[in-house]
C-alpha cells in the first residue's frame, strides 16, 4: 500500500514540476508494490495441487484481480482470511476452468470450495464459520 499512495504523491509532483524523472520513479514503486503484493497471485498452490490433496485445503477461495465481491469477502473474513487458501484464477488455468465448469462456463468469482461443497459468491459468514 505505501508503495502506491508513494506512486500516487509522485504521479501528482509530476504534473505540477513537468519533471518526468519523477514519473519512471513513480512507475517504479507501482511495480514493485504489485510484486511484493500478495494478491498477485503467486506463490500459492495450484488448482492441481489442491485437487491432490483436497484434506490438505478444507477452504479454498478461487478470485480475480479487481473483483470487489472477492474484495468484500477478503475484507470481512478479517484475521481468518489467511485460514483459506486463495487461487487467483487469473494466474491458474486449471483453477480457472474449474470455476466455469462450475458457474456454467462463466469465470464467477470469489467461487469457494468449503470441504466437498462449492458455493458461488458465499457469503463471509459461512466461509469464517467453516475456516474457525
Amino acid at each position: 500500500m505505501t508503495g502506491v499512495v508513494a506512486s500516487v504523491v509522485l504521479l501528482v509532483q509530476t504534473v505540477l514540476t513537468g519533471d518526468l524523472s519523477l514519473l519512471v520513479l513513480a512507475v517504479g514503486f507501482l511495480v514493485l508494490a504489485w510484486w511484493l503484493s500478495p494478491l498477485n497471485g503467486r506463490g500459492g498452490p495450484r488448482h492441481t495441487d489442491i485437487e491432490a490433496h483436497r484434506g490438505d485445503f478444507p477452504v479454498v477461495v478461487y478470485w480475480r484481480p479487481g473483483c470487489v465481491y472477492c474484495l468484500r469477502l477478503r475484507g470481512a473474513l478479517g484475521k481468518d482470511k489467511d485460514k483459506a487458501t486463495w487461487v487467483n484464477i487469473w494466474a491458474d488455468e486449471e483453477a480457472a476452468a474449474f470455476v466455469r465448469s462450475i458457474n456454467d462456463g462463466n469465470e464467477v468469482v470469489p467461487t469457494v470450495r468449503i470441504g466437498e461443497q462449492v458455493h458461488t459468491n458465499p457469503e463471509p459468514d459461512l466461509v469464517r464459520a467453516a475456516l474457525r
